[in-house]
């Protein structure tokens, strides 16, 4: 698909989207009946309903939300999971947010990163884990995840091979051009330059918060109780290897891995795995390889003042930001359109739309979990 059929399917979606039905909204109509009562933790990339409490911090009253849903447990006789092991629904949105701000809604963005994360899931599960299952009726391009509810591990495994530039507060490159140099335990060299590689791939943690985020050393995990260095040296050592997967692949495909981000949590028997978003253009970066070599010349001949490749990554669209605007419907589409581009250079084939409405796609992902998976 050339980026004018992408602009072209964009408008169409555009065209019928209409108002954007809430997860939350979606459960209180009784449109899912086992789901009807439960109360949705809102989240940057997918929405969560599991059983049990939970909490969230509402953006609008800036107050924390406490709660508590009905069990959701797995049932009997699934044979790739025992009864009573606590579910995870995850129904990814087409928010796209940047600075901590919601800017709107990117067409496709839901599917694609269901696409992204799957294919990158079933490549480095050896390697990280995971907390999904493969449920009949929910393929790779559903909006809806069936997974385990985690004991999760409260941070942010951040993995960078190049100091890639950034508008934010908690990356390398701010901290760097702010005349830091050390950096979450690393210290930093004094060559460094914009968008160039890194001496080695490097471990930055950061906490998670659903207000701001903050990079730590490792060591500051370890004091706040948040991980143990045994737990710690697990997640890194797989992070480690996993970029080595991608990175190799990536460069089949014509694209750098940059940088990524994942989440992990501990599993019902004790085992660490990945949560939720593996090496997407959300939590990831990668470059155009072709771009990247031609501008790292111009730059070594003194032709440019630094580096700027075209970046697959939510970065793109960090560029349309002004303060706390939301995006217009252009730079939405042409988000969209990169977006589509992005996959359709990482998997190497023509993306293929799914026109449903999203309610549509909610509803029936949602339906589908509850009945193949809960007691």
């Amino acid at each position: 698909m050339t980026a004018a059929e992408a602009m072209d399917i964009v408008g169409e979606y555009m065209a019928k989207e209409g108002d954007i039905v809430p997860t939350q909204e979606i459960l209180d109509s009784g449109a899912v009946p086992r789901l009807k009562g439960y109360t949705v933790r809102p989240g940057k990339v997918s929405d969560s309903i599991f059983g049990g409490k939970g909490s969230y911090l509402d953006k609008k009253t800036e107050k924390e939300v406490e709660f508590e849903n009905p069990p959701l447990d797995t049932k009997d006789g699934l044979g790739f999971v025992p009864a009573g092991v606590p579910i995870r629904g995850m129904v990814r949105t087409e928010r796209i947010s940047t600075h901590d701000i919601n800017r709107g809604h990117i067409p496709f963005k839901a599917q694609i990163l269901a696409e992204n994360h799957n294919y990158m899931r079933r490549m480095l599960a050896a390697a990280m884990g995971t907390s999904q299952w493969d449920v009949e009726g929910l393929s790779d391009r559903d909006v809806v995840i069936a997974a385990e509810n985690l004991a999760q591990i409260g941070f942010e495994n951040v993995m960078r091979a190049y100091m890639a530039k950034s508008s934010t507060a908690t990356s390398l490159y701010q901290h760097f051009m702010a005349g830091e140099r050390e950096f979450c335990g690393h210290k930093l060299p004094d060559d460094l330059v914009t968008n160039g590689p890194l001496p080695y791939v490097m471990d930055t943690p950061s906490t998670k918060s659903d207000e701001h985020d903050m990079s730590v050393a490792p060591q500051f995990l370890f004091d706040n109780g948040i991980c143990t260095p045994e737990q710690y040296r697990q997640l890194v050592n797989g992070a480690v290897y996993a970029f080595g997967m991608v990175s190799q692949f990536m460069g089949g495909m014509g694209l750098i891995a940059v940088d990524t981000k994942t989440e992990h949590g501990v599993t019902h028997d004790g085992r660490i795995v990945s949560q939720d978003e593996i090496w997407t253009m959300d939590s990831s970066r990668f470059w155009l390889k072709v771009d990247y070599d031609e501008q790292m010349q111009k730059f070594i001949r003194g032709e440019i003042p630094e580096i700027a490749p075209k970046s697959y990554s939510k970065e793109f669209a960090r560029g349309f930001s002004k303060g706390d605007q939301g995006y217009t419907d252009e730079q939405r589409a042409q988000i969209a359109v990169r977006y589509i581009e992005g996959i359709q250079q990482l998997l190497g084939r023509r993306f293929e739309p799914d026109m449903r409405p999203r309610e549509e796609k909610v509803v029936t992902g949602l339906q589908t979990l509850v009945d193949r998976l809960a007691a």
